[in-house]
Order: C-alpha cells, then structure tokens, then sequence
C-alpha cells in the first residue's frame, strides 16, 4: 500500500491525515494546535501522531500553509530590491511606487518594450550593475519587473543574470509569475514573492528536517492557491503561488469528499468561515486575482469569500445586544482544560451574580494569556510593562487583573491592541464553541467552564443562559446563509454584494413572518459544511437557504486531505496577434515572442509551444503522467459598413497542464 501524508496549518489546528493514495482513502487522522511563532512545532506534532499509524513507507507528503497569507497581512518579510525596467518616473511617483510596492528598496533602470514586444529602449546594464551592488548588502532577495516583460522578457532575464553572477540572492522576474498586463501590479507581484522566499525557504527546510528525524523520506509538496500541488522546492522560489493555499486546500478536499460535480463549500475554522465554488469539478477561481491583506496580486487562486466568523468568534455585550466577532478569543472552555484553576473564578463570579444581582461588566469573565515571549523592555513600552509580562508568565490574567497592572486602561488600550494585533497576547473569552458545549452540541472540551461563562452573560442580558446560547447559534448560523447569498449573488453575475438591498436579503434568509410579501430561497448547488464546527452551524443555515446539506465524513480534516489529493496543474498562454501594415503575425509566449509570415503558422507554433511549455512546467513542479486541454479562442471585429466584413483582432490559445505529483519509493 501506498500511503500519504496531508498536513494543514489552519489558524487554531494543525491537521494531519494518513491517506491510502491510490484510493484516496483516509487511513487515520490527527490534531496539534498551531503554533504561529513556529509553525514547525505543529507541524510535527501532528506528524508524530499519524505516523504511528503508518505501517509501510511514505511515498508523498503535501502540505497547505498560511505562512505567504499571514506575511502578506501582517507586513511581515524579508527585505527586497524590486529593479523596474523601463517605467516612466512621471507615472509614478516615489510615494506612490514605494507604497503599492511594499517596499523603499527599488531602482529605476533604462530599457522596456513595446506592446508588440519591440525593445522601447536600450538595457542600461550599467544602471543595473551598480543597483545591484548598491542595495544587495541589505536585502535577502530580488524582484525584477520590466515594462511590457510578459510581451517579451529579455531585459528581464538579462538583470535576472547580473543579479546572479554579482550575488548569490535568489531573484525572480516578473513574467515567471504571471502572463497579464498591468506593469505596476505586475511588479507589486513580484515584490511580494522575493519578501516571501527567505520565510518559504525556511519553513520548507525545517519540514524536511522534521520529516527525516521521523525517517520520512518522501517527496514534499505544497498547495497552491488555486488547489494545485507544486514541488516545494520550485514553491520556495515561487512562494506568492501559495497565498491562500489553506482555503484551497478545503476546497479540493471537499470535492473529493462528496463526489459532486457543482457544490458550494462553506469552511469553518475557529476565526473565520470561507465560501468557495466548485464548478464542473473544478475550483472557480477569482478573475481578477488573488487579494491578500490590502494588496491585489496577479495570482490566481479560488476565489474566496471570507467570513469574520468561526466557532473561536468572542460573544460580547454591546449597548444590551449580543454581538459576534469578528475577534478570535480562546474559547473558556479550551481554556479550563488547559488551566484547570480557571473553572473556580468563573463559578465565583457566576455564583455572585446569582445571588445579587448581574455582574457589572460581563468583561470580568475574559482572560489574557501570553503566546510568545517578548523582548526587554524598550522605551516604547508603558511604565507597567515589566509587571504585566511577570504576571502573564504565571498563566492566565483575569482582565480585571490586567486593568489593575494598567491602572489607566482606557489611556493604554493601543497599547494592550498592539499586543494582540502582533500575537504575543491573546484574549480568552465567552465564544460560539462554548455555546454549542452548553447546548451540547460540541463535547471535546470543559463544558463547565462554559456554563459558567453563559450564566454571566444570560444573566446581564436577562435572559437563561440556554436561551442565550440558542441566539449565539442562531445568529451564526443566519449570517453563514446571508454570506452564502451574498457570494451566489455576485457569481451569477447580479453585481455586487452591495447591489443586493439588505432589507431583501433580510426578507430572503430570516424573515419575520409579518411581510407582506415573502421570499423563499431554494440553493440550487448543494452545501457542502467542512470543518470542526460544520455539525453545529450548517444544518441551520442550509434549511435557511432551502438547500441540501452535507457535511462529510473527515469533514473536520477536508483542508490536510485537500492537501494530497490535488493535482499539479500549469497554464500557458500563447497570444498570437496581427502586426501593422500586414507585417504577419506575432506569437507571444513566457519565454518570448516569434514573427511569423501567416496566421496558420503561428496558430501552429502558438498551439505546440504552449502545449510543450506546459508539460515542462508540470514536470518541473513533480509531477508525471501529465496530460494536455487546449482552449483556443479567436477574436474578430467589424469593419465599416462601407468595407463590410470583419477584421481578425487576436487569438488566446490557452494550454492546461494536468499532472499526478511523482511518488517517492
């Protein structure tokens, strides 16, 4: 028997599945938290627990990673030179060009093409040769752009070549990333895969290395963010294709789950809830690009809708209503099966509020706890900074504790936000898994502590603390059908979520039962609920939508199985276009552009190259057995009426590439 391994690093869990991969069989399944200061941590410790499962050798290991998302939004990075070839300094402004790329490190150097791909001006190698030297001694990687470098690559590739032979940095051109025009996306593209490659590079050596103290020796892939496998170390180079490669993963794995052609996949984790498409049996992916963190790449990837609601959303009071997430709060429950000590100041306080009157801040039940540590005290840290890391390094912090240290909270509340923005605090609190503990929907942790905590919040509300968490679940389980509504909406071609009147929507998903007129919604695709929490929130929302339902067996695990079912999988395109005067035709491929005498001929060579081009990169990435769909597309436009007729404009000859990642063994 063959077996693979699938490994998810999600925001709470690290997921693990032993597969039998000639059937796609789970074999056994594992769980380690996320350790986000090293993801390295869970990943072996979710490793170690299904390798004890595994009687005969490994032949794959494939991995999804949040570590290119999570760098992108938080501004994480190694530092980077972007050399941009051929851009006009009167388009972009220092401010501006330095902004959309992410970077102050950045060289302007003479050359660029034309839309045909005729060289626009000569290459200023000296140019490059002294930006190179210049900034090499304080960057970790090379990002180079050219204008018009998809059309033709050349002075790209030449840079590309100074770079190596003046340093030994790893660098990336644009147009290995990306056939689309857009200089300045394109650029802000390949700034962000140099930041990434030192970070890609060291989680892909750390696994190796966990993997062979284990004595695994297999080949290890990564997901891309379209659903695809990709060798890791080709990703290493190329680490932006991995932005969103969790969500992609839970995609893929639900496919292969539910055998369906056409489904909506709606993922729940602890912090968020993503809801994607599949159709014709394959991912949609996003037309316009992957977004991550405020920056718009030219990356394709599923395209995801994400959701500010997991089963770890807080549950606040807010002016006498309940409000959920969008910030993650360790549930109280997980929290009293860590720090069992916990359960007794929650019933203190429950009991208090029993006997008088409810608590005068429902905020007492939260806690802080410490998840990294933190450096000496500098001067930016508040005078309290010392006692407060003392306190924490004892365990959890009753907030009440914590404002006693602070003395003024109100004043030093940015302070206490960075502190959880960057991860070194994070916050525990009442949340939607310790409701669905109360109602017993959920059992895994400390359901006393939760109880405790629902006493509290019922009693502020005046209300029972099962009624409260009824309206905790039903609140979820409404939004999650809105979101669905919303996503279905915009993919059918209506617009925007916005052009969906809320009170519609409203009417649609939740209605009160007084309207005069009333909408039933039937989904048409069916939902698919992946995820821990899947069972306790999905039910609803699909008979809300009107729908059919199913949530899977191992849909708890869909992302690491998403992870070793996939494929790999390459586009080429091959742009042939007419040239002025009859001048013939041009066939613009990756790696360049040929003149041809007629259209037949370059159609021809267009269609073979992009074919061969494909293969190769399937190859390259690990894979084998690969096969070849080519997609062509042919654009004509009428003339005047007084010539009658039409001309030809172009032709997009789009080749696919589909392969089986290559087994170890």
């Amino acid at each position: 028997m063959k077996l693979a391994i699938g490994i998810d690093t999600g925001g709470t869990y690290t997921d693990a599945v032993l597969v039998d991969y000639t059937t796609g069989t789970v074999l056994a399944t594992a769980k380690a938290f996320t350790t986000r200061h090293d993801l390295t941590v869970g990943i072996r410790e979710a490793v170690e627990a299904i390798h004890a499962s595994a009687h005969d050798d490994i032949h794959l290991v494939s991995l999804s990673t949040t570590l290119a998302t999570n760098a992108i939004v938080e501004g994480h990075g190694a530092p980077v030179c972007t050399l941009l070839i051929g851009y006009d300094t009167a388009l972009y402004p220092h401010e501006s060009l330095a902004r959309a790329l992410g970077t102050e490190r950045y060289a302007l150097i003479g050359g660029g093409h034309t839309m045909d791909g005729e060289e626009r001006h000569t290459l200023d190698y000296e140019a490059a040769r002294r930006a190179i030297l210049e900034h090499a001694p304080h960057v970790q990687a090379f990002a180079i752009s050219g204008y018009f470098g998809t059309r033709n690559p050349s002075h790209e590739r030449a840079v590309q070549a100074l770079v190596g032979e003046l340093t030994h940095l790893p660098c990336t051109c644009g147009h290995e990333l990306t056939q689309q025009l857009d200089a300045l996306r394109r650029a802000t593209t390949v700034t962000l895969n140099g930041r990434l490659i030192p970070l890609l590079h060291e989680l892909v050596a750390s696994v190796e290395s966990a993997l062979d103290a284990l004595g695994i020796d297999a080949p290890l892939m990564l997901v891309k963010g379209d659903g695809s496998l990709i060798h890791a170390q080709v990703a290493a180079l190329r680490p932006i294709e991995t932005i969103l490669s969790g969500p992609a993963a839970s995609v893929v794995g639900a496919r292969h789950l539910c055998g369906e052609q056409s489904i909506v996949v709606a993922d729940m984790g602890g912090t968020t809830t993503d809801i994607a498409l599949i159709d014709g049996g394959q991912p949609v992916l996003s037309r316009q690009g992957a977004r991550v963190g405020g920056w718009r790449t030219m990356i394709e990837a599923v395209d995801i809708h994400t959701m500010g609601l997991g089963g770890d959303s807080h549950v606040r009071l807010h002016e006498g209503a309940l409000t959920l997430g969008p910030e993650r709060a360790i549930p109280l429950c997980l929290l009293a099966t860590r720090h069992p000590d916990i359960v007794h100041s929650l019933e203190a306080l429950a009991g208090a509020a029993n006997a008088d009157a409810p608590v005068a801040d429902p905020g007492d039940i939260e806690f802080l706890l410490l998840q990294r540590s933190w450096p000496t005290a500098n001067g930016e840290d508040p005078p309290f900074g010392a006692q407060l890391f003392d306190a924490l390094r004892q365990g959890p912090l009753p907030m009440g504790a914590v404002h006693e240290i602070m003395r003024y909270p109100s004043l030093y509340q940015r302070y206490l936000t960075r502190l959880e923005r960057e991860g070194i605090v994070i916050r525990s609190g009442f949340t939607a898994t310790d409701a669905a503990h109360v109602l017993g929907r959920y059992s895994a942790w400390n359901s006393t502590a939760a109880v405790h905590g629902a006493r509290i919040l019922a009693g502020a509300l005046g209300t029972t603390p099962k009624e409260l968490c009824r309206r905790v679940l039903e609140q979820a389980s409404t939004r999650i059908a809105e979101e669905v509504v919303q996503k279905l909406w915009v993919q059918d071609g209506n617009g925007s979520a916005d052009t969906l009147p809320p009170p519609a929507l409203t009417r649609l998903v939740s209605p009160n039962g007084d309207e005069r007129i009333r909408f039933r919604p039937t989904l048409g695709p069916m939902l698919v609920g992946i995820g821990a929490p899947a069972e306790t929130y999905f039910p609803r929302a699909a008979e809300l939508l009107g729908g059919r339902l199913e949530v899977p067996k191992h849909s708890d695990v869909a992302n690491a199985l998403g992870a070793v079912v996939g494929s790999i999988i390459m586009r080429v395109q091959a742009l042939v276009l007419p040239q002025e005067q009859e001048q013939g035709y041009r066939v613009h491929l990756p790696h360049g552009s040929t003149q041809w005498e007629n259209l037949e001929q370059a159609l021809s060579y267009g269609r073979a190259e992009a074919e061969r081009l494909a293969c190769e990169m399937v190859e390259s990435a690990g894979g084998t057995d690969v096969r070849v769909m080519v997609d062509e597309r042919h654009s004509h436009a009428p003339v005047s009426d007084a010539y009658g007729g039409e001309v030809y404009v172009q032709s997009c000859i789009n080749a696919r590439a589909i392969g089986r990642p290559r087994l170890g063994g």
